[in-house]
């Protein structure tokens, strides 16, 4: 039983890399600097500041 949940486990493995390598020209890839963006604006004052590496990073990615 310990054999099928490996190879179970390392097929789910390479289906998520593959996904992920499908998806990498998307906004998707990006999603995390976006969202780290986001939560850096609230700051108030050097919020937008702070985040506009971010936001240029994101934009690269995309």
């Amino acid at each position: 039983m310990t054999r099928r949940y490996r190879r179970g486990h390392a097929a789910a493995v390479l289906l998520v890399l593959a996904a992920a390598a499908g998806l990498a020209g998307c906004g998707v890839v990006a999603l995390p600097a976006r969202v780290a963006s986001a939560v850096v604006k609230v700051v108030p004052v050097a919020g937008h500041v702070a985040a506009a590496p971010l936001d240029a990073a994101a934009d690269t990615i995309d």
